[in-house]
């Protein structure tokens, strides 16, 4: 029987330790297998996001898959792919990483210790609230939005968003990929803090979640004028995302780090 031997990388993105941030399996490839494979190998790697790459003349294309789903946007799987391709050597002169994705063409660029990823803005706009989203969360919301992809529901304090206990079978009825809920932060270390919930996709909360704000950034701009912050995600991991938002991009930056790396069999 003939074995193919091909890279994983196990990274924690958007944290600068071990066990932090949101965890993404980094897998490298030399060419692109069928859907079902990259689905199982997923599902198999059993994490929110598995990150599969495979070399192009300028890069590399990139795909998002969690444990059930092709996405078409992921920021964590993509710092941890940066990271992975650094840690690997494929990049020796650090230059600057493009990946070839669903969303067009994603620029990682190391920036000191960390990465810091050229995404799309996703604007929001106000939007009535489903009784599923209301009675799936259980708050009194003091806004409520929603993007490309996600709802996004702001609540009056941190304490209501880190108290939040989901009825994640309610939220899954949604016609989402997720939900945002978000709020000022009381550490002055942070301009706001989030929490994302993915049922719909596998994902009942995701630790950190880099595309969730790609919106956020949007929302909070319009709120203060600003265009940049400094942002924690409040899952029980927690993970830090620095925003700096250019007109219809946004850059994303954050640390990661490898906890861990082996071999793949394919047959």
């Amino acid at each position: 029987m003939n074995e193919e031997i091909i890279r994983y990388f196990i990274v924690d993105a958007f944290t600068d330790r071990p066990f932090g941030g949101n965890p993404a399996a980094v897998i490298l490839l030399s060419q692109w297998p069928d859907d079902t494979w990259l689905q199982s190998m997923a599902m198999e790697m059993n994490l929110s996001e598995t990150a599969f790459l495979v070399p192009n003349q300028k890069g590399f294309d990139l795909r998002w898959f969690t444990p059930t789903v092709e996405v078409d946007l992921c920021g964590h799987a993509t710092l941890a792919a940066a990271f992975a391709i650094l840690h690997a050597g494929l990049r020796e002169d650090n230059a600057d990483i493009d990946f070839s994705t669903r969303s067009g063409i994603l620029t990682a660029a190391l920036q000191g210790d960390q990465i810091q990823l050229d995404f799309p803005l996703k604007p929001e706009s106000p939007t009535s609230a489903p009784a599923d989203l209301l009675e799936g969360l259980a708050v009194t919301p003091v806004y409520v939005g929603k993007s490309e992809y996600d709802y996004l529901v702001a609540v009056e304090t941190e304490q209501e968003l880190q108290s939040l206990t989901p009825k994640f079978d309610q939220l899954a009825k949604l016609d989402c990929r997720g939900i945002i809920v978000t709020s000022e932060s009381t550490d002055p270390n942070f301009d706001f803090s989030s929490r994302f919930f993915g049922p719909a996709v596998g994902v009942d909360e995701d630790p950190v979640t880099g595309s969730a704000h790609c919106c956020l950034a949007d929302y909070w701009q319009k709120r203060t004028g600003r265009d940049r912050f400094t942002a924690f995600q409040a899952s029980q991991r927690g993970g830090v995302v620095h925003l700096t938002i250019r007109q219809s991009r946004v850059r994303l930056a954050g640390n990661a780090t490898v906890v861990a790396q082996g071999e793949v069999l394919v047959r």
